[in-house]
């Protein structure tokens, strides 16, 4: 039996309850549907002797979840009142160097929420810092989400043109970064998915937060198991 093993990005936070001092976090509902979809989550630190591509060395896949705001510097602009960054400084940079060496080995990639955000900002987009009061629905809630028939997107879901979705973030992407498009919008036209404008990359990039509800809605759970089952035919590839 193969099970695929996927790398999922930790994110250093400076209290977790039960620990004395700082930890590495992961969304439990995140990790678990992982192991639903038949693949094995491991967690990566932020901080490695090894260089980003040799860290991937012997994955199949990468999970870049959701976390805190990332720097505005990062897409040149000052961070608002309302901007609140990860614990530790170079948290983006480990993101975003992991994110990178993942596209370019052609990995399997899943990027939630934040790491949705990241994808955006390394192709040189940006966010809006705090979204306005008519995108509440965003902050805390269940909402639709209009898919582009000729996504990757939309063969993952099996098709659906249309999904309810769980979402908690007040930040969203405004000018989308070279090479991507936007392959889904909710109702308020806020992007809610982005994929390479090149078809061949595998990556899904989403705001939603799919593991809120992977456990009972199938079309949530489609996504994890879209990557354990690529991250699984790519590693078969790879050994004949």
């Amino acid at each position: 039996m193969t099970v695929p093993k996927i790398a999922v990005v930790g994110m250093w936070a400076n209290s977790v309850s039960g620990l004395r001092f700082s930890g590495n976090s992961v969304a439990t509902a995140l990790l678990q549907s992982v192991v639903r979809a038949g693949g094995e989550p491991v967690t990566l630190f932020a901080e490695s002797p090894l260089a980003p591509l040799d860290r991937l060395a012997g994955f199949d896949g990468v999970l870049i979840p959701g976390g805190n705001d990332i720097k505005p510097e990062m897409y040149g602009q000052e961070a608002g009142s309302d901007t609140k960054v990860a614990d530790y400084e170079y948290q983006d940079e480990f993101e975003r160097d992991i994110l990178a060496a993942a596209l370019k080995l052609g990995l399997p990639t899943l990027a939630v929420c934040r790491g949705f955000q990241m994808l955006n900002v390394m192709h040189g987009g940006t966010l809006m810092q705090d979204l306005p009061p008519e995108h509440e629905m965003h902050r805390n809630g269940l909402h639709d989400v209009d898919i582009a028939a000729d996504s990757r997107l939309a063969s993952v879901l099996n098709e659906h043109d249309q999904i309810r979705v769980s979402s908690y973030h007040h930040q969203a992407v405004d000018q989308i970064g070279a090479g991507l498009r936007a392959v889904a919008r909710a109702q308020d036209g806020i992007v809610e998915a982005l994929e390479p404008v090149d078809s061949i990359k595998p990556v899904v990039a989403i705001q939603w937060h799919p593991e809120d509800n992977a456990a009972t809605d199938q079309q949530q759970q489609a996504l994890f198991d879209w990557l354990v089952t690529t991250a699984n035919m790519q590693s078969d590839r790879m050994q004949v």
